[in-house]
């Protein structure tokens, strides 16, 4: 008897390891094209060191290295002062897809899939074959260990190639080196100009940069307060769909409805519990487990008919206005600076706060769009501008009462700095790259809100601006004519001419120095800055010999 072709097909198919899959669909993760591999590698390790020292209580610092080894193959190296990786853990954080410690957490953090660092150990294996060499070292009195990683894709486990302990000196941190195909230009999507936003949005952290061309640039820290470290919180009611509430239904320990709900949910006490169950017509001291679709669909619409205390922001930490407008100054030449920061809002049940900061001014040459710079998390978004939220509420945004010239559904025209962060536990991002945060209307509404209530304080100061220079132009023009003008006087009054143009001269004098306060002010806001620059120092690094 032979197989029917359901038979035949049925011995073909088999399971696909995550890690086969992206090997496959590697653009999916940032790596599509050789120069934007560059910078996921770089942006990937940095995030995760950033994360470390955060949670550690360690001010980062973290070295960059990018080393040109011919025929588009570039060597990466990054090292951080974090808490370093226990020995155990070192292969799978590496070199295992979607294995990680945030995923599960509701708490804000640059990482969230467990891909990241792990897909730069598999593109350098795809592209150079050379594997993974990583150092970590937990204690001053501990050596330090040594490996040598590849995936297996198939297996989408780690494969130990070397594992050694060696002498590193240094008290903790981890090291990680690659080798990757790749290309280097300098322009707004390179390593570069990651490594200047990821300064302004992390004035808290140091960062020495080699590039290529052996050139080194040193972002020293404005600040040493560290940020508020973010708690992880229960999900909100708000944010729980009916597949995740089965879910959350089957696995609890909870033995009654009551106590499911104010157990496995923020925000609900034993009344707001009793009235959701009240709303969904079901009984306190039902058991989690018996309850079936029907009950689950009536505990959801319950949920949506409750008023419930919106959720806890402590699982996220903003930058702060203070902090977000020195970072920008710190790497942003303007002669004006403002920050916003909007009270926490709720999309989906997850808190959310967006931050805005603008600097106006600069070198910039001719009618250009404005500069956008984009965050979430603090973790700089350099492509996918244009699909993005901060992108759709910068253009929505009317900014012709702020100075500023704009097209309809186009940027606005001028020597603007915009930067737009998004802080959350859960920023939804319209990819795995995470490139571009999606258009929520509750996140959009506050970036709005955020963009108006800064350009409302530029426009005041552009307004200022441009009653001086008009002023000034006045002035120029009233004092050139002031012999002609003091002559003509002269012979209709009989006052002698220069009486009169003395007289004159000192009426000028009063709107010269207001014009000249205004400029002192503009003239001590850069020395300030200059000042600072002048005093970023290694920060305990030392230059390469």
């Amino acid at each position: 008897m032979t197989n029917s072709i359901a038979e035949e097909l049925g011995k073909k198919q088999r399971d696909i390891s995550v890690a086969e899959f992206f090997e496959r669909n590697r653009h999916l993760l940032g790596f599509d094209n050789k120069r934007k591999a560059l910078l996921t590698v770089v942006k990937e390790a940095v995030d995760n060191s950033l994360d470390a020292c955060e949670e550690a209580k360690i001010l980062p610092e973290i070295q960059v290295q990018i080393v040109e080894m011919g025929n588009d193959r570039f060597r990466v190296s990054i090292e951080d002062n974090g808490p370093g990786i226990v020995k155990k853990q070192i292969p799978n954080i590496f070199a295992k897809l979607l294995y990680g410690s945030k995923f599960h957490t509701m708490k804000q953090a640059r990482g969230q899939q467990g891909i990241g660092i792990s897909a730069a150990v598999l593109y350098a294996q795809l592209t150079t074959g050379r594997p993974a060499k990583i150092w970590s070292k937990i204690a001053a009195d501990q050596p330090a260990h040594y490996y040598e990683l590849h995936i297996d894709t198939q297996k989408n486990n780690p494969e130990i190639l070397k594992e050694e302990e060696i002498a590193w000196k240094k008290d903790t941190g981890v090291k990680i080196e690659l080798d990757i195909d790749a290309s280097y230009q300098k322009g707004d999507q390179s390593v570069d100009s990651y490594l200047k936003q990821t300064a302004i949005a992390n004035p808290h952290a140091t960062f020495v940069y080699t590039n290529p061309k052996a050139e080194q640039f040193i972002f020293a820290k404005a600040s040493d307060k560290l940020p508020k470290e973010p708690t992880a919180i229960k999900p909100h009611p708000y944010g729980v769909e009916l597949g995740i509430m089965l879910k959350m239904l089957k696995n609890t320990d909870c033995r009654t409805l009551q106590s499911f709900l104010t157990q496995e949910f923020s925000r609900v006490g034993p009344q707001t519990a009793k009235e959701i169950c009240d709303s969904a017509g079901l009984f306190t001291n039902m058991k989690p487990d018996e309850l079936q679709l029907p009950h689950v669909e009536k505990l959801v619409s319950g949920i949506k008919n409750t008023k419930i205390i919106a959720p806890s922001t402590d699982c996220i930490s903003p930058i702060g206005e203070e902090l977000l407008e020195k970072g920008l100054r710190k790497e942003i030449s303007a002669e004006f600076y403002t920050a916003v920061s909007r009270s926490p809002d709720v999309y989906r049940g997850i808190p959310f706060v967006v931050e805005v900061a603008l600097a106006y001014g600069g070198q910039q040459v001719g009618e250009e769009p404005v500069r956008l710079l984009r965050f979430a998390n603090r973790v700089p978004l350099l492509y996918q501008q244009g699909s993005c939220a901060c992108s759709k509420s910068i253009i929505q945004t009317n900014w012709r009462p702020y100075g500023l010239s704009q097209s309809q559904s186009a940027l606005p025209v001028g020597p603007l700095t915009v930067v737009v962060s998004l802080v959350s536990v859960w920023p939804p991002f319209t990819s795995e790259a995470k490139e571009a945060i999606a258009h929520y209307p509750e996140i959009i509404k506050e970036m709005k809100l955020a963009l108006q209530e800064a350009g409302r304080r530029l426009g005041a100061y552009v307004n200022k601006k441009r009653k001086v220079a008009s002023q000034q132009e006045r002035v120029n023009i009233f004092e050139n004519y002031i012999p002609e003008v003091a002559a003509a006087l002269s012979r209709l009054s009989g006052v002698s001419k220069e009486k009169i143009a003395d007289s004159m001269r000192r009426m000028l004098e009063k709107n010269k120095e207001f014009i000249e306060a205004h400029k002192e002010a503009h003239k001590v806001e850069k020395q300030d800055k200059r000042s600072k620059e002048e005093q970023i120092s290694l920060s305990g690094f030392e230059k390469d010999e």
